[in-house]
């Protein structure tokens, strides 16, 4: 059951990243770091850098 709830969870996370990934200029195949949960942590911390850069801009 606990894998089902992990899945699950997975899948919500990945689809939102594979769609904002690329509007930060971070490459879709990215999204499968998702799969761990740091790796989404790390991807959101990484999207924030991106967007303070495109906002210096």
């Amino acid at each position: 059951m606990e894998f089902v709830i992990w899945l699950i969870i997975t899948t919500l996370t990945i689809i939102p990243m594979l769609k904002l990934l690329p509007h930060f200029g971070i490459e879709k195949y990215w999204a499968a770091v998702c799969i761990v949960p740091i790796g989404a942590l790390a991807l959101i911390w990484w999207m924030a850098i991106k967007l303070q850069d495109m906002e210096k801009r």
